[in-house]
């Protein structure tokens, strides 16, 4: 099994900067693509930011210029820079990755528990 943990949500004011963490552990074999989704309340689960493998990213426009998605291959782990935050960006963050657990095997979606960011006006 792959587990996936998440960390660095919290409560932070208007204009500020936060940074989240997801560290993928388990049966791995290959991590494909990694990616940080967002959930507000009454609202659908959306794409934030991705990153593949080789470091190509795939970036919402409500955050871009804002928000950088950078992984560190060697641990598995997956992070997203949250600069100059607005109360719109409220919601749950999950972490999601993509993954192969042995050579022959297909890939599988895995998700995190979801951290919480808040953003006070």
């Amino acid at each position: 099994q792959v587990q996936l943990v998440e960390s660095g949500g919290g409560l932070v004011e208007a204009g500020g900067s936060l940074r989240l963490s997801c560290a993928a552990s388990g049966s791995i074999f290959r991590i494909n693509a990694m990616g940080w989704y967002r959930q507000a309340p009454g609202k659908q689960r959306e794409l934030v930011a991705s990153i593949t493998g080789d470091g190509n990213t795939n970036t919402a426009d409500s955050v871009k210029g804002r928000f950088t998605v950078s992984r560190d291959n060697a641990k598995n782990t997956v992070y997203l820079v949250m600069n100059r935050l607005k109360p719109e960006d409220t919601a749950v963050y999950y972490c999601k990755a993509i993954v192969r657990i042995a050579p022959t095997s297909p890939s599988y979606d895995y998700w995190g528990q979801g951290t919480q960011v808040t953003v006070s006006s």
